[in-house]
């Protein structure tokens, strides 16, 4: 059910199927726990990574090889990956249409849209989506598409920020990451980006929570294995933002990232935090060379 536009959608409560998927995390937990590990090191920002950063200018070595690396959809079910290969069935189209309107529409004291400046958004945002998160030469500073998508309705809009997980800001990104469909991902990590990617690195390999988890557990050692009724992706934002059955609606990969502290029964991260964009940015670089699949679909 698409909600009325401006609002949040609620993402982090104890919703349905919840304490199933505590139970299968606390069994993963223990299974972990009996057997000796190194003390996880405490997670460097971005600031702190630097040195890190510069001393390193090689590639990183890949986590996953490339010809390893599997889409989430793959671990679905066929009824789930026949859902999001149909657009007439798709839930997530909703969005995409949503927010192809949000394109042509004028907004702010500027009264010009999307389209004013960028044109056919089929051809001017064709690969966009592929490359974020990126380093915005004019701030310096790291965004994701949604918060460069939010750049550009205040600063050339002069329009307010949309606020995150609201229908508008979600149809918007969805629609531009759209046409990148079927595009393989292909962040950078060099230069003034390397200590963000640095710190998205340590926080996936962080062991965080009451049941001492971290992101690599689940998704860089066990996937294939199965958690309760469901088998553990290799954990590639590559489909996001994303209709999920059990959401009822399409959410953001932040979103997803709440979901999985709240299963680790772990402190949120505020929206936007550097946390979850140097997170999302070193997601992206492991995923490198999977096509973007945007809107997904997932159980």
């Amino acid at each position: 059910m698409i909600t009325a536009p401006g609002r949040r959608i609620p993402d982090t409560g104890l919703r349905r199927g919840k304490p199933r998927l505590a139970i299968g995390l606390l069994a993963l937990a223990a299974v972990l726990a009996a057997r000796p590990a190194a003390p996880a090191a405490p997670v460097a920002t971005a600031a702190e990574a630097a040195p890190v950063a510069t001393a390193a200018e090689a590639a990183p070595a890949r986590p996953i090889p490339p010809e390893r690396l599997r889409s989430g959809l793959d671990f679905a079910a066929p009824g789930i990956r026949a859902l999001q290969a149909d657009d007439f069935a798709n839930p997530g189209m909703l969005w995409v249409e949503r927010g192809e309107r949000l394109w042509g529409e004028s907004a702010g004291a500027a009264a010009v849209s999307c389209a004013s400046c960028h044109g056919k958004a089929a051809d001017a945002m064709k690969g966009v989506a592929a490359r974020y998160p990126r380093i915005d030469p004019e701030s310096g500073a790291l965004r994701d598409l949604p918060a460069q998508i939010n750049a550009c309705r205040v600063r050339r809009q002069q329009a307010p920020a949309w606020a995150a997980e609201t229908e508008p800001l979600l149809a918007m990104t969805v629609y531009v990451a759209t046409q990148s469909r079927g595009m393989p991902l292909s962040v950078s990590i060099d230069g003034p980006a390397r200590p963000h990617f640095e710190a998205g690195r340590a926080i996936y390999e962080r062991r965080m929570g009451q049941m001492n988890l971290a992101c690599l557990n689940c998704h860089g050692e066990r996937w294939g294995g199965r958690l309760l009724a469901e088998t553990i992706s290799q954990g590639h934002g590559t489909a996001y933002p994303i209709y999920r059955l059990d959401w009822q609606t399409v959410g953001s990969l932040e979103r997803r990232f709440r979901s999985c502290l709240s299963g680790i029964r772990a402190e949120m991260w505020p929206y936007g935090s550097s946390e979850v964009i140097d997170l999302e940015l070193y997601l992206a670089w492991r995923a490198q060379g999977l096509p973007i699949e945007t809107p997904g679909v997932r159980k």
